[in-house]
């Protein structure tokens, strides 16, 4: 999973009165965008393993092929998208595209771990303006209700079926070619998309005061950069070395000082009365949580399909696929149940769900049987996802005004994110701590090798359920609203 997407951007500026005639032939340049950042995140997951062995990544930094991506994707979302709206929609969708497959192909040609690092960096960061681009020219080229409607249905089902297409593709292109082209493949997409935007896609900005809030951007950043350092370092130095408590601090320090910020700025990257608000507010900590815990699963799992079980990775894509298809059930029956049972129900139940599925992975072993334990979990697991997600994107707009619906929507993506460059600093820590303390009991053999790396992810996953059994406590404790908020209020109207 990655979280590249949103479901409720805000609405356009001025309406246009007469629809774009190339409309949906424009929405076809944006989907093919789309799955190209959908793609990026499985794809690497498939491709990692190869990579970390190829590049002679150590455990404790590997999980900086995520992280970086998804700190600075995280991070400057909401300045891209305030770039996007004042800059120019096009230019901005454009420019993030054409860095994005520069980045992609420093990262394919890299020969060095922290080149791969600093390019998933930078794809992040072009991320972070061609994702909110995306979706503004979407509200733009689409003013009437039906047609808008149908046009974020074909967008949807990109960002839900993408992750699919790229746990398969990836398995193909590092079994078949190398794990090289995960990340090369992102070139010519891009370069097809580019030519055909530039005569489909039509210009459009915002008005009226374009400052940025760079310092807020900044600040963010940084804090979260710090916190991943020092979980990195707490799994090479140690929970009480000096190192990790000087980067936790200063991670900390810096997130208060943006806070700080996000006050006394006239133009905030974050708006405070966004997030204030109690059933905002559980929405975006209970995704914060939810991210936190299971980024990590899927990369553990792609570690254990490959090196316990010794998948070759086409197997594992496709072994990984159960994820997926429990979410897209369980997001149908979620769309369908939540105007019925409202949305604390649903997230409770899928909390609990993907919390009890992430126990059971737990119980994996040197041999464990796909069907009869793997599958079932992995499935369960995404129909949790699936019912914690669909009502926390309406959560998250719940009584917010138009013209705050763009930064509501952008926060619940940007907190997923956040929440999974946490998480999965902090689980990769607590996996290598799992490691090294099992074999430091043990006489060192291929089997006991192999036990280790079993124990260290059965840890993870412990930790993985902890954090979204957290995610179900804030929603009891913090959500509020009624099925029928959700009906009226709840719901910015986009037609």
């Amino acid at each position: 999973m990655t979280g590249t997407t949103s479901t409720a951007p805000g609405v356009p500026d001025t309406p246009a009165v007469t629809a774009h005639p190339r409309r949906w032939l424009a929405l076809a340049v944006i989907a093919i965008s789309q799955l190209m950042v959908i793609l990026d995140a499985t794809i690497v997951n498939i491709a990692l393993p190869h990579a970390q062995t190829d590049l002679g990544i150590s455990d404790a930094d590997r999980q900086w092929v995520i992280t970086a991506y998804t700190l600075t994707f995280g991070g400057l979302l909401l300045l891209g998208g305030r770039i996007a709206d004042f800059w120019g929609r096009k230019r901005t969708f454009l420019v993030g595209m054409v860095g994005f497959a520069l980045a992609s192909a420093v990262g394919g040609l890299a020969q060095t771990g922290g080149l791969l690092f600093a390019a998933r960096a930078l794809q992040g960061a072009f991320g972070a303006l061609l994702a909110p681009a995306s979706l503004a020219l979407l509200t733009v080229l689409f003013t009437e209700a039906r047609e808008r409607a149908r046009a974020f249905a074909v967008y949807g089902a990109i960002a839900g079926g993408g992750s699919a297409v790229g746990l398969v593709l990836g398995g193909v292109l590092t079994e078949y070619a190398n794990w090289r082209w995960c990340l090369l493949v992102n070139v010519p997409i891009a370069a097809a998309a580019l030519a055909a935007a530039l005569p489909l896609v039509p210009e459009s900005r915002a008005h009226g005061d374009t400052r940025y809030d760079v310092p807020g951007a900044i600040v963010v950043t940084a804090g979260l950069v710090c916190l991943v350092y020092g979980f990195t370092k707490a799994a090479e130095d140690g929970w009480d070395a000096t190192a990790t408590i000087a980067f936790i601090a200063a991670g900390v320090l810096l997130l208060a000082a943006f806070v700080l910020l996000e006050r006394r700025s006239t133009h905030p990257l974050l708006p405070l009365r966004i997030v204030l608000d109690r059933n905002r507010g559980g929405a975006y900590l209970t995704s914060t949580l939810i991210g936190a815990g299971l980024f990590a699963a899927f990369l553990f799992l792609t570690f254990y399909f490959q090196v316990v079980l010794r998948y070759p990775p086409a197997k594992a894509g496709l072994a990984s696929l159960p994820v997926t298809a429990g979410v897209l059930l369980a997001a149908g029956l979620a769309s369908q149940l939540l105007p019925r049972i409202g949305a604390k129900p649903l997230m409770v139940a899928g909390t609990l769900l993907a919390a009890g599925a992430m126990l059971a992975l737990t119980g994996i072993d040197v041999d464990t049987s796909f069907v009869a334990h793997l599958l079932p979990a992995q499935f369960a697991l995404g129909m949790g996802l699936g019912f914690a997600f669909v009502p926390l994107s309406s959560l998250a707009l719940v009584g917010v005004p138009e013209h705050d619906a763009g930064a509501a929507s952008a926060t619940l993506n940007a907190t997923q994110q956040v929440g999974g460059s946490l998480g999965t600093a902090l689980l990769n820590t607590m996996y290598t701590s799992a490691v090294t303390g099992y074999l430091s009991s043990r006489t060192p053999n291929p089997l006991t090798q192999v036990q280790a790396l079993v124990h260290g992810y059965s840890v993870a996953f412990a930790w993985g359920a902890g954090l979204v059994l957290l995610a179900t406590l804030a929603t009891v404790l913090l959500v509020r609203v009624r099925k029928q908020d959700l009906a009226t209020g709840g719901a910015v109207h986009l037609g």
